[in-house]
């Protein structure tokens, strides 16, 4: 069983930045795979970033967010991050942390387990 627990969303303008933190309970951290999710106002979830147990590799949805988020993870804190740079107004929405149970990068990412999420919202 995993706790996921997301901080470090809020409101920014357009071209900030946010650093999003995902909190997981357990001592089996380090065996999980871990993502970000995002769910704008009236949209389907969709996937963001994903890194592998042991960081060494990463995945991200697309060009658009790939030159600008950067996802990491610290196992010795169990914690995953999401940095996000240059934001912009469609990058609106909850961002959800979420973990999969693989010492690989499974693609796609299929999660075992979600947190609730944290707001972000990008003003102009």
């Amino acid at each position: 069983q995993v706790q996921l627990v997301e901080s470090g969303g809020g409101l920014v303008q357009t071209g900030g930045s946010l650093t999003l933190s995902c909190a997981a309970s357990g001592r089996t951290f380090s065996r999980y795979a871990m993502a970000w999710f995002r769910q704008a106002p009236g949209k389907e979830r969709e996937f963001v970033a994903a890194i592998s147990s042991n960081g060494r590799s990463t995945h991200y949805a697309a060009s658009a967010v790939k030159r600008r988020f950067t996802i990491t993870r610290d196992n010795a804190k169990n914690t995953v991050y999401l940095q996000m740079n240059s934001l912009k107004s469609e990058d609106t929405a909850v961002y959800l942390c979420a973990a999969a149970a693989s010492t690989g990068l499974p693609c796609p990412f299929s999660p075992g387990y979600w947190g609730q999420g944290t707001q972000v919202t990008v003003s102009s």
